[in-house]
């Protein structure tokens, strides 16, 4: 079952950016999904099988949301 993402949603992840930020905003949603890195705004297109897998904690309007 995917998870329930939407465009807005703040994430973090388990593995860093190149530039050592581990927080994320999603841009676009679908097969593929647009992450904006939040320290250097590199936007980056990956998967929704490989973003599932990488996210830690979700956040929407400045709460936490379950991951499950």
């Amino acid at each position: 079952m995917p998870l329930k993402l939407e465009i807005g949603d703040k994430i973090t992840t388990k593995k860093p950016h190149p530039c050592g930020s581990h927080n994320f905003i999603i841009m676009r949603v679908g097969m593929d999904f647009v992450i904006k890195c939040e320290k250097c705004e590199k936007e980056i297109w990956i998967p929704r099988v490989k973003i599932e897998k990488r996210i830690k904690e979700i956040y929407r309007n400045g709460e936490k949301l379950p991951k499950a």
